[in-house]
């Protein structure tokens, strides 16, 4: 058994407050008994007005709400799954890229998100995340967490099966998908499509949320949710407050719905 920790957060348009707010979360998990923390997308900075958050969109190795919560990891003995940062990448755009970060401070695996969010809603609200944003373009895992095997992804990356088929082909123990819904489609689909994915993958799905009224203007949907691999929720944040929750991840369960619903095992290749 793993007891793990997720913050559900209304981050702001300070980094340095942000940053504060992680290691406060992973000092909350560590007194609270837990292995891994896991934090929403864009933990570090959370700012629609892109000019101004340009300021503090640096190359990773000098952002400090990475090195905030390496330290943390390391202070702490903890695991944290940083949901994304927004960092400098090639050509003068940004990588929306998740870390997951071991408890000797080592950058374990990175994963840039890979659907970018570009949509305009009925509530008036448009997004083109590819406008700023490089996707990327690997499959990411990482073996020997406390978890087992963790795959990584980000938000609006929920909304595309094969990237979850093909991490169930790899036989993941959990998938994180950290995020910053939107309320109008988190209320219509956040619930369902995160108890569809732990149902495909038969894994658990780990996604710590942003939640209410941010300094920018946004709101978030929260809801941070951890499913089981039958797709029973065992954790709901709610959509109100920020904080940290905990929850405990089994792995005899996998092993007994592995077992009841061979579905992994049973896929077919289908012909077109």
């Amino acid at each position: 058994m793993t007891r793990i920790a997720l913050l559900q957060m209304t981050a702001g348009i300070d980094p340095a407050a942000n940053g504060r707010t992680i290691a406060d979360a992973a000092g909350e998990a560590a007194r609270g008994g837990a292995d891994m923390l896991f934090t929403p997308e864009m933990s570090g900075l959370l700012d629609r007005d892109r000019k101004r958050a340009a300021a503090h969109i640096v190359p990773e190795d000098a952002n400090s709400v990475l090195a905030a919560a390496r330290e943390a990891a390391t202070g702490h003995r903890l695991w944290v799954a940083l949901g994304s940062l927004a960092v400098a990448g090639e050509g003068g755009k940004w990588a929306n890229r998740s870390f997951l970060i071991d408890p000797a401070g080592t950058i374990a695996a990175r994963y840039d998100k890979i659907h970018m969010f570009d949509v305009d809603l009925q509530s008036g609200e448009s997004w083109r995340e590819s406008n700023a944003f490089t996707p990327g373009e690997r499959v990411v895992t990482a073996d020997y967490t406390p978890l087992g095997r963790l795959g990584l992804t980000v938000c609006y990356d929920l909304r595309f099966p094969a990237l979850f088929e093909e991490l169930g082909r790899r036989r993941c123990d959990a998938i994180a998908i950290p995020a910053a819904f939107t309320v109008p489609t988190g209320t219509a689909h956040w619930h369902p499509l995160q108890r569809a994915r732990a149902i495909e993958a038969s894994a658990w799905v780990i996604a710590a949320a942003q939640v209410g009224e941010h300094a920018d203007g946004r709101r978030t949907y929260g809801h941070s949710l951890v499913v089981d691999p039958w797709g029973e929720v065992v954790l709901d944040m709610g959509g109100e407050t920020a904080g940290v929750g905990f929850a405990e991840i089994d792995p005899a369960r996998t092993a007994e719905v592995r077992r009841q619903l061979p579905s992994l095992a049973n896929k077919r290749a289908i012909a077109t």
